[in-house]
């Protein structure tokens, strides 16, 4: 799933490479990916592409049209398996809904355009076109941005204050914090030597500081990692700068130990038991008892 660190280095990319030209064509290729109807999506036909932003995970696409001065935002969510591709050229034909991984084509008027693609059977993307992101209600119930300029440990206390779930699913919220899933909050309890069971509103001041900066260190790092790179470049990007998510059964990179799993439906936690639990495996979530 892309989180705050790739969604930020799309939304710079699509800037780069799309900002300033005119949409010339948008085609829908997943219909249940449309979430609003009106304004509808082919009004932004004709629309100049200010820039892309990015709002906790949401890809957010100011446009502009000097005839129709009502600001038009197209809003896209990537959820689990969605991906943006660029295409120097725009396949002439006409995109159709289907059940190919295809969900948005964005045509511009220079030749070039971009398509926004969902792979797998879990069909969650999703796509606004509204007057404002704060519309959509999932971004405004959005947390603050660990990466924002006012986020700061006392940001981090307060966000945190008060939970009564673990330190994993707390960090995933995106009403706590805005952009972190599960692969960078599994980073950041690393960084951090805490486990991920550990009770998130009963943290320390020097707990809070430990991951305040680790939350901070571990964002910044994968954006640092992930600047300048193309779309087709990130996934790969993320995965080797990863040093637990994703490496079960391989050996953690500070001390040796071999890096477990606790697996849920639907995701998994990785973590290193020496590092996060007194070197003490997690065999089932609901029954461990290691939250120090």
């Amino acid at each position: 799933m892309p989180e705050l660190p790739e969604v930020e280095a799309l939304a710079r990319f699509l800037t780069e490479r799309a900002g300033g030209q005119v949409i010339a064509r948008v085609e829908l290729g997943a219909l249940s990916a449309l979430k609003t109807f009106d304004p509808p999506l082919e009004s932004l036909r004709g629309r100049t592409i200010d820039g892309v932003t990015r709002r906790g995970k949401y890809l957010c696409v100011s446009t502009r049209d000097e005839a129709v001065p009502e600001p038009r935002w197209l809003i896209v969510h990537l959820a689990r398996g969605g991906w943006v591709q660029w295409r120097d050229t725009v396949p002439a034909g006409r995109a159709k809904p289907g059940r190919g991984p295809l969900a948005l084509r964005v045509g511009l008027s220079s030749g070039p355009g971009f398509d926004i693609t969902e792979q797998g059977t879990e069909k969650r993307l999703a796509i606004w076109v509204v007057p404002d992101p704060a519309v959509v209600e999932g971004v405004a119930r959005l947390g603050p941005d660990p990466l924002g300029d006012g986020f700061d440990q006392a940001a981090l206390a307060t966000a945190l204050a008060g939970r009564s779930g673990n330190l994993k699913s707390v960090l995933t919220d995106q009403s706590v914090l805005a952009g972190v899933g599960n692969a960078y909050s599994d980073e950041a309890l690393h960084r951090a030597r805490m486990s991920p069971f550990k009770p998130a509103g009963k943290l320390t001041a020097e707990d809070n500081q430990r991951l305040f900066e680790a939350l901070r260190g571990v964002l910044s790092d994968a954006l640092a990692r992930a600047a300048g790179l193309p779309a087709k470049g990130l996934k790969g990007e993320k995965r080797s700068g990863m040093a637990v998510h994703g490496r079960a059964g391989e050996a953690c990179p500070v001390c040796g130990d071999t890096v477990r799993q606790v697996a849920f439906a639907t995701k998994s936690i990785q973590y290193c038991p020496t590092c996060q639990t007194g070197g003490k495996p997690l065999a089932d979530r609901r029954l461990s008892r290691l939250l120090k």
